[in-house]
């Protein structure tokens, strides 16, 4: 970051953390007047991602705003993750959370404040660097919620968990935190609430689903051996290109044949790679898979599936015993998400009653994944959970889309850029509503 940005950053922390908003005015016109500087804020943060467990400056920035705000704030939890506690008397402790990580993708939205970053990932690729799923919006957001929060003590009692998490997008970063004490360092939350801005939903409207929200997601291997040779003469082979695409077939019928129709699947084959010649039969192909469910049961069986499967496909083959299919399940998997019907139904009609109930409408479950998950699945017992949506496709894009003009830029394009000002505001209303919610005084304290 260079001196004047440095410097036009440190103000805009100062501005964040001193202005309070009027006790007299309602929330959402709080929100209103903030909104100014918290644009200013997610055009920083939009011009300047970073990549997954690589967030030091974005964290550093967050963790300012925060102490500013009169949070005891801890830096470095999980990697690059950062905890901002607030105590405000008994009663329930409310954990609100935004991802900080971008993309390894370069931006070609246009913006005028558009990504110029590029980084090297852990991988060693470099790439151009952009905030393509919209966390810039989240951490905004997130902040606008804090500062209405702690501008508001007299009307909520409890203990509010700010968290700032690293490495969402490599399903990492919430797992790291709760590793390094997540629950036991810092009040361990009764209520988690997180928000995603949605490229399909129209700007403004907030999206929910009652129970399951997001799906299991798996990355899957499987190394198919084969006897090589030349191409002519294929009898004195073991063709592990055939094998490999018997696999891939019948790795179909996982879902189309023996899951539950009413129990969502995919496997889908992402990459299917061997050989080198037309002429000369390959000694291996790789095949890498994504795997997605919603249940620990369905999981399991899928996975189980996809393993007897190689190896049904490739004792049909011929292939000996020492020439098994070997399949690997990357052990950083992301859980299936679960919103709690009973706090989707106490905080919904709270939502509508701000915003009218067309601007809140349930939205069905989707198979992407999110490890938010994580923070209700480490004791699902005692602790609720809810992530909901918020859109962010402009009215002027919604309507050419549904005209059939355009074709929508999904999360993670290189061209999604979300209405920031709807996503903003309406992400931090419903965080801190949510919060002033469930830590609400009793009338009359």
């Amino acid at each position: 970051m260079h001196i004047k940005q440095l410097a036009a950053s440190l103000a805009a922390v100062s501005t964040l953390a001193l202005a309070t908003p009027a006790a007299a005015q309602s929330l959402t016109e709080s929100i209103e007047r903030d909104m100014p500087e918290l644009m200013e804020l997610y055009r920083e943060l939009h011009a300047n991602p970073e990549l997954s467990m690589q967030e030091v400056k974005t964290a550093a920035r967050l963790a300012g705003i925060m102490r500013g705000l009169g949070f005891d704030v801890t830096e470095g939890v999980g990697g690059t993750g950062v905890v901002a506690v607030m105590k405000n008397g008994e009663g329930p402790t409310v954990l609100l959370r935004a991802d900080m990580d971008g993309l390894p993708v370069t931006e070609q939205t246009g913006l005028p404040f558009a990504s110029k970053v590029t980084a090297t990932a852990r991988s060693g690729v470099e790439s151009g660097v952009m905030h393509a799923c919209g966390h810039d919006t989240h951490m905004a957001g997130w902040v606008g919620a804090a500062r209405q929060l702690a501008a508001r003590k007299d009307e909520w009692s409890g203990t509010l968990v700010m968290i700032g998490q690293p490495g969402e997008e490599v399903g990492e970063g919430a797992g790291a935190m709760l590793e390094d004490g997540l629950y036991t360092r810092f009040p361990k939350p009764d209520y988690a609430i997180a928000f995603h801005d949605a490229a399909q939903i129209p700007a403004g409207v907030v999206g929910y689903a009652s129970g399951w929200a997001l799906a299991n997601v798996d990355s899957v291997d499987i190394a198919i051996p084969g006897v090589g040779g030349h191409g002519a003469y294929p009898h004195t082979t073991k063709d592990p290109v055939v094998l490999a695409s018997s696999i891939v077939m019948r790795l179909q019928t996982l879902v189309s044949r023996e899951q539950n129709p009413q129990d969502p699947a995919v496997v889908t084959v992402g990459s299917i790679h061997g050989g080198a010649k037309h002429n000369i039969i390959p000694d291996e192909v790789k095949l890498q898979l994504t795997v997605r469910s919603y249940s620990d049961a369905s999981r399991d069986g899928l996975l189980k599936g996809i393993e007897r499967i190689a190896k049904g496909e490739a004792i049909a083959a011929g292939m000996p015993e020492d020439k098994m299919p070997v399949v690997t399940v990357d052990p950083a998997f992301t859980p299936a998400t679960f919103n709690n019907p009973e706090l989707v139904d106490r905080l919904v009609p709270v939502m509508q009653s701000t915003f009218g109930e067309a601007r809140v409408i349930d939205t069905p479950a989707v198979m992407g994944g999110e490890d938010f998950s994580r923070y209700r699945r480490e004791d699902p017992d005692n602790i609720q959970s809810l992530i909901f949506w918020v859109g962010g496709v402009t009215p002027e894009n919604m309507a050419k889309s549904e005209a059939g003009e355009i074709t929508l830029p999904s999360l993670h394009s290189p061209f999604w850029a979300p209405d920031a000002d709807a996503v903003v505001e309406t992400g931090a209303t419903v965080l801190a509503q949510s919060a002033l919610t469930l830590m609400a005084k009793p009338p009359g304290n």
